[in-house]
């Protein structure tokens, strides 16, 4: 292993010595970035609603969501089936404050989501929520 300890003149410290007190301020920094995300991450205690496909046969429940996508890109608003013409109309006007909360059935391909955002990017909406839950 070869090793550089060559003191500065007028320091009094070697390379080595510099390094390790240039590197705390980096510590510290780090270190604080992550205590400032684990303070301002959001935890909730309510668990997330049920999707259409994850359901369970127990207790089925409709997900507290604007717009639920149901298999084979079936759309329904309010417990109403809607068509692609129709949509738009069916769902609250888009607001800023209020993102429209979206759930999808599992079956649900990105491809059909994507048609969708583009649908509803045109009509005004600019922040969605989409609803998930972990497979258990």
């Amino acid at each position: 292993m070869f090793r550089i300890d060559v003191p500065t003149p007028g320091s009094g410290k070697s390379l080595l010595h510099r390094v390790e007190d240039s590197l705390l301020p980096l510590i510290n920094l780090v270190f604080l970035l992550l205590m400032f995300f684990l303070v301002t991450g959001q935890v909730t205690e309510s668990p997330l609603p049920r999707l259409p496909g994850l359901a369970s046969t127990q207790n089925p429940q409709a997900p507290d969501a604007d717009l639920v996508v149901e298999a084979h890109n079936q759309w329904r608003v309010n417990a109403q089936l809607v068509t692609r013409q129709t949509l738009l109309s069916a769902l609250p006007p888009p607001d800023t404050d209020q993102p429209l909360k979206i759930a999808a059935d599992k079956s649900t391909t990105m491809a059909e989501l994507e048609a969708l955002f583009r649908l509803l990017e045109g009509g005004g909406f600019k922040d969605v929520i989409l609803l998930t839950e972990p497979v258990l």
